[in-house]
């Protein structure tokens, strides 16, 4: 077999995936000619173990069983044995079966957290999580050549298989389910969650094995929607109204419970959290109470791997547990790395929601942060904000934390950009001195009063991510509008 080469635009992988807009460059077309590749490089690399299967699966975006089909089809075509999801399933739920199966990796159709005109192609390894830099740049280059042959003696075969069986099982035994269970149905504790119309539907249901689906467990938006409402499946204050205005009025009628609220993104490998009095809680936040929770309670020990865009709380509570702390750029396929280094790891979480484990498989699973959670707030009895609270207290650190994405009009504007950042000729930033300049992954600078700004660009779309943590909302607003308005210079 032989690619049609070579694709124009090119085919790009970014922090985690290829990711395009549906009938522009996220066609069935471009799809063949990169599943195929993908399978060969996951069989170079992965294909010691003598399995000859790969896992295809989906999401619910807009004719993702079509794209998977496809993708099952061209990928068996050049002799490999697929194994293709019979229902949309988390990508978590994908990546464990690449492990749990035992095969050369898993190709999963999905865009994330995107919006919902995008679709797009997740590779992952045999170890359940995703492919190195290295992997992806191999697929490109190949692309690129547009000499891509393979010679198979046979067509594989095509079977279809239930994502979730297996997965919900290896999630039940990594937490005290019955804890959890019991303080649901005897009213203890009130959980909402918003799966913004995608994957996480049904989940925590099928997880907890409930007979009767209490009152007090509460999903959202859990319709199938291509359109996710008009907004993007992504784990941010501003797409999840419903959600707010549900906890904010069940904790008026009901101020004496205990509730939480998760949000979970289009393909729930990411999560955010709503406390009682409905705060958002991001994975700034949670990541720091899973922290505690794991090393105080389960006594699990190992390095905290943070991405460059983590507060500055992570480190302060790993310290308070003697725990290791290992950063690295944005992007959980950097985490991946570390995980799989033998180094012994705790916890690996990013900014936008992603965060695995140690003792799983080494891929960010919001289902499992919202069962930690579960069973930090079940076995303390205490809100999350108050979990929070106890922390800020120990560690004396006290900040607030947003980010925000400015548009830029194209290239040009962006290699502009680029150029005058690297030359670190800001030495002052919304009236604050500059003590501190790095560029691990894109411009990190630290000012005089501890507070930070991290300049990035998206991997995928042709945005400035700016990021801050500050003392104050205040100041992170001030912080974040000074730099945006000193961008626009440049487009």
């Amino acid at each position: 077999m032989q690619g049609k080469f070579p694709l124009y635009p090119p085919i790009r992988f970014g922090t985690d995936g290829w990711r395009g807009i549906i009938a522009d460059d996220f066609t069935f077309d471009r799809l063949a000619a990169v599943a195929p590749i993908a399978a060969h490089i996951l069989r170079a690399t992965f294909g010691e173990s003598g399995s000859n299967t790969i896992i295809v699966g989906y999401d619910r975006r807009f004719m993702s069983d079509a794209f998977a089909k496809r993708t099952a089809e061209v990928v068996a075509a050049i002799g490999f044995d697929v194994l293709l999801a019979d229902d949309f399933a988390p990508t978590p739920a994908f990546s464990w079966a690449a492990y749990d199966r035992k095969a050369l990796g898993a190709l999963v159709i999905t865009a994330s957290h995107n919006p919902a005109n995008y679709s797009g192609l997740k590779i992952k390894g045999a170890f359940g999580g995703s492919v190195s830099p290295d992997i992806t740049a191999k697929v490109e280059e190949i692309l690129e050549r547009g000499d891509f042959v393979y010679e198979t003696p046979q067509k594989g075969k095509i079977e279809t298989f239930d994502a979730w069986a297996s997965y919900c099982q290896a999630l039940r035994g990594k937490v005290n389910i019955e804890a959890i269970k019991e303080a649901i149905a005897q009213g203890k504790l009130t959980v909402f969650a918003d799966v913004m119309h995608g994957a996480a539907a049904g989940g925590l249901a099928k997880i907890l094995e409930l007979p009767d689906i209490p009152s007090n467990l509460m999903e959202i938006n859990s319709d199938s929607d291509p359109l996710f409402g008009g907004n993007a499946p992504e784990p941010l204050p501003r797409y999840i109204a419903e959600l707010f205005r549900q906890v904010k009025t069940y904790h008026h009628v009901h101020p004496e419970k205990t509730l939480v609220g998760f949000v979970f993104d289009g393909d729930a490998d990411r999560i955010a959290a709503i406390d009682s009095e409905g705060n958002f809680l991001s994975s700034q936040i949670l990541i720091p109470i899973l922290l505690e929770h794991l090393a105080k309670n389960r006594g699990f020990k190992g390095e905290l791997i943070k991405t460059i865009s983590g507060s500055d709380l992570m480190p302060k509570v790993a310290a308070l547990f003697d725990l290791p702390v290992y950063e690295t750029p944005v992007g959980y396929k950097y985490i991946a790395e570390r995980m799989l280094s033998g180094i012994p790891c705790l916890l690996g979480g990013e900014e936008s929601g992603g965060v695995g484990y140690g003792n799983h498989i080494p891929e960010r699973d919001a289902l499992l942060s919202a069962l930690y959670v579960l069973e930090a707030i079940a076995q303390s009895g205490k809100d999350l904000s108050v979990l929070y609270g106890d922390l800020q207290k120990q560690t004396n650190f006290f900040s607030h934390y947003d980010r925000i994405d400015k548009k830029l009009s194209g290239m040009a504007a962006r290699e502009k950009l680029v150029a005058t950042l690297q030359q670190f000729s800001l030495t002052e930033i919304a009236g604050r001195k500059v003590i501190d300049a790095q560029a691990p992954d894109g411009f990190k600078f630290r000012l005089a009063d501890g507070s930070w700004l991290l300049v990035r660009f998206s991997g995928t779309e042709p945005l400035l991510r700016l990021y801050c943590e500050a003392e104050t909302p205040e100041l992170v607003h001030k912080t974040l509008n000074w730099i945006a308005n000193w961008a626009e210079q440049f487009n």
